[in-house]
């Protein structure tokens, strides 16, 4: 399998890495454990020198010389907050890039991208009608700019016919595990375990739904009149009334910006601040539910097990709550 890391100018330095040692590991493992795929990786790039975003100067074989690959990985830029992203987007080298993601994908070629790589990807209209994720905080950005990508920022890792996008930052671990994966599911068990990387099918446990939020003065406002109601309860004509919108044009803002009703965020946020007070404080989870707006326990717990999956276990163990 040949595979290429497309390095452009302003490359995330531990996306970069993570990549290439990902699948180099999985290459030196695989002798001594009998496991024959073959993974050959090359840094490749539309220019004739990269620097990273750290500065640092990183060989690369020009993507003209080269043939067609089976497999092309996309890191992140650098630029991780949306108006440098957005500027990224209209250089010469990532508009470059994305031809010859078209190219390659036209030609057969898988193509993988994380974290804010996933843009460079998007920009290209690959993904359109596709399922993806991205970095969670980059997600209204994403939904707003490629509405026709079928965003669920929840998801650690997004397989959609013949494309791979990954979540934030260390997501490049998940994703060079992936492309593992698919020679061979032990090496990529074997590579998981040297290298300690635990299994992450989701970003919900890291996310902080605010953050999303501030990225739009409407959802913002809704926002801070919501966490102000947790305990009281959602009402879809109060928070209108009380944010100076519409019904119909608040549901139709948060879509766009979240991809989800305002009773949907607000029971984010509900989830939010219950694990923030598990995290912090010594309540057990009855107590915790009659803070957040629900009669018992057992319905946070399910709330929590449904949004959360695999991280309510992770987070559990990470900070030795009790009662749960």
């Amino acid at each position: 399998m040949l595979i290429y890391v497309l390095a452009l100018d302003g490359v995330f330095d531990i996306g970069l890495s993570a990549l290439i040692d990902v699948i180099g590991t999985a290459k030196e493992l695989a002798p001594a454990e009998k496991i024959s795929p073959q993974l050959d990786v090359r840094l490749v790039g539309v220019r004739k020198r990269v620097r990273t975003a750290q500065g640092l100067t990183v060989p690369v074989s020009a993507a003209a010389d080269l043939r067609t690959p089976d497999v092309v990985l996309v890191p992140a830029l650098g630029s991780m907050t949306p108006i440098p992203l957005i500027d990224a987007m209209t250089r010469r080298d990532v508009i470059d890039a994305g031809e010859w993601l078209k190219i390659w994908a036209q030609a057969g070629a898988s193509i993988g991208a994380a974290c804010s790589g996933t843009f460079i990807l998007a920009e290209t209209g690959l993904l359109d009608g596709h399922r993806a994720t991205t970095s969670w905080w980059l997600s209204s950005l994403f939904r707003q700019r490629y509405p026709r990508v079928m965003l669920d920022e929840t998801r650690m890792l997004v397989n959609s016919a013949g494309f791979t996008t990954a979540g934030a930052a260390l997501a490049h671990l998940d994703l060079g595990l992936g492309v593992v994966r698919s020679q061979s599911p032990a090496l990529a068990a074997l590579c998981a375990r040297y290298l300690l990387i635990e299994p992450r099918g989701t970003q919900a446990v890291f996310m902080i739904p605010d953050h999303v939020a501030h990225t739009d003065p409407m959802v913002e406002r809704f926002e801070y009149w919501a966490r102000a109601r947790l305990a009281q309860g959602f009402s879809m004509s109060d928070a209108a009334r009380a944010i100076g919108a519409s019904e119909r044009t608040l549901g139709r803002r948060l879509h766009a910006v979240l991809g989800k009703s305002p009773l949907a965020y607000f029971q984010d946020l509900r989830v939010a601040h219950a694990v923030q007070m598990l995290q912090t404080g010594n309540e057990s989870i009855d107590q915790i539910a009659n803070q957040v707006g629900y009669a018992d326990g057992a319905t946070l717990r399910t709330l929590l097990r449904r949004k959360l999956g695999r991280g309510v276990r992770e987070l559990r163990e990470r900070d030795s709550l009790r009662n749960y």
